[in-house]
């Protein structure tokens, strides 16, 4: 693999390079740092499209959900059904609360525990299932805008 730069034989990084990134750093962190919990009570949720579960509710976390790189919380009643369904973007996962059931078409069923990492391709659908010991809560990163169709892409 190849790196648009030279690391040393001592394994650290050009001081051209390290002076580049340190004075790029004041327009890196223009953006403020956060922290959220499922529970944070500055969370606003909202309600979900009609075909999912009822008590379904999703919370935006950190950015646009109609343009890329959204985080949102996803959280569904115990025993929830979440039926079929895909999204146009990739969604990297971990689930927060709960235990939940995941199946992507062509794949075995995955058990995500709390803390478990989940990585869902663009356009694959999938369903689920929120175990009974309580509320499920996903964390899910979406790399392009944030959208969920019933069903799969090529059903019309």
């Amino acid at each position: 693999m190849s790196t648009p730069f030279t690391i040393r034989r001592d394994g650290r990084l050009p001081a051209a390079i390290l002076a580049v990134f340190f004075a790029a750093a004041p327009a890196l962190a223009a953006e403020p740092s956060l922290a959220r919990t499922a529970a944070d009570a500055a969370l606003k949720w909202g309600g979900c499209p009609d075909f999912m579960p009822k008590g379904c509710e999703i919370a935006v976390l950190h950015g646009d959900p109609a343009k890329d790189d959204a985080d949102v919380f996803f959280r569904v009643p115990a025993n929830a059904v979440i039926p079929r369904h895909w999204h146009t973007s990739a969604e990297r996962m971990v689930l927060v609360a709960g235990e939940m059931r995941v199946t992507y078409d062509g794949h075995e069923t995955v058990v995500l525990k709390p803390g478990t990492y989940a990585y869902g391709p663009p356009r694959a659908p999938h369903k689920a299932t929120c175990g009974g010991s309580g509320p499920c809560v996903l964390f899910i990163a979406f790399e392009s805008p944030v959208d969920v169709f019933a069903g799969g892409p090529d059903e019309k």
